[in-house]
């Protein structure tokens, strides 16, 4: 049936006759106009950051005695840990961004607090990550349930004997996506990606991690227009290549306690040249800073035990750099916002 002709009288409104309006527009007008579904995607990893989703750290975290069974370099403290889950809330609504919050279920998979693993956002909606270890598996579904709860599409669950964390792809430019291939990402699940991406004219570029990189994520940065930062043990010459053929000012650092233990370079990127990054880390500090990249600090300590930081506690919903006065209304209410939504 052609939806777009006029109604046709002799017919009932649910085949076309008087009272049926076609939809118009595509999929990816509807999500940028924000009605339908909600305001999600990005091109950059350095556009302003205009939403994100955190998880409440569930109850299950207080229950892990054995830390390296859970993939933690150590046992955390749960109340400390939902402080600082609220602190960096706190600092992203200061910024301007829209923080959502997810509530898994007391029993959850402790690492389900590491959303930024479990999803990557694009302009047409989510492709749902699907995790490499067994410790982990089943955090997708409660990841699945907020983006849904939060109306954002899923275009793609990973799935078969696929793995892929989100934390394994980054915007390089608005053309081409950087996917670190690994024992995190598999092939399989490179190809996954390339087949969603593909539709949407992007370019998945796999670059191969060694034994010792978590995600490609936290080895690189990007944090302005053309700027990146570069954990130096851990990325390869694929990495750089692909830097430097797109005129990347490189910004390296080497495996220092900070580096590696407070894992500084585990940071969020707020805007073009301005960074939230751990707390106690100096030396990095100053150097982002003699670099010309402002930043702003926040203490994540217990997620440092848990073997992550900032970059992986946070799922990027939209960064966009065009002006969004709705979503910046929507930042200001979060509070109200994040109390009066349904406990996801």
């Amino acid at each position: 049936m052609d939806t777009t002709s006029s109604p046709r009288p002799d017919r009932p409104s649910t085949l076309g006759g008087p009272g049926w309006v076609p939809r118009s527009g595509s999929h990816a007008a509807e999500i940028a106009a924000g009605r339908i579904w909600t305001r999600c995607g990005y091109r950059s990893e350095t556009d302003p950051l205009r939403a994100v989703l955190l998880a409440r750290p569930p109850d299950s975290l207080e229950a892990v005695s054995d830390a390296r069974g859970h993939l933690m370099t150590d046992r955390v403290d749960l109340g400390r840990l939902r402080a600082q889950t609220d602190a960096v809330a706190e600092v992203f609504r200061a910024e301007g961004v829209t923080v959502h919050v997810s509530h898994p279920p007391p029993d959850a998979p402790p690492n389900v607090v590491f959303l930024r693993d479990l999803f990557l956002a694009t302009p047409e909606g989510v492709v749902l990550g699907r995790t490499a270890s067994a410790q982990r598996a089943g955090e997708e579904r409660h990841a699945a349930l907020a983006l849904a709860r939060l109306g954002i599409p899923i275009l793609h669950t990973v799935r078969g004997t696929a793995s892929f964390e989100g934390a394994d792809a980054l915007w390089i430019d608005d053309e081409t996506v950087l996917v670190g291939s690994g024992f995190r990402t598999n092939a399989a699940g490179v190809l996954a990606l390339r087949q969603v991406l593909g539709e949407q004219g992007v370019t998945v570029l796999p670059v191969p991690l060694g034994p010792g990189v978590q995600h490609l994520l936290g080895s690189l940065v990007p944090v302005g227009p053309r700027q990146a930062v570069l954990h130096s043990a851990t990325v390869g010459e694929e990495v750089r290549a692909a830097l430097r053929a797109r005129d990347y000012e490189l910004i390296e650092f080497e495996p220092d306690d900070e580096v590696v233990r407070s894992r500084s370079l585990n940071l969020v990127t707020l805007a073009p040249g301005r960074v939230l990054m751990p707390d106690g880390c100096p030396r990095t500090r100053r150097r982002l800073e003699a670099a010309g990249v402002r930043t702003r600090v926040v203490d994540v300590g217990e997620y440092v035990r848990a073997a992550g930081a900032l970059g992986c506690l946070t799922g990027i919903l939209h960064r966009s750099a065009d002006p969004q006065p709705a979503d910046q209304a929507r930042a200001a209410g979060a509070d109200a916002e994040a109390e009066g939504a349904p406990k996801l």
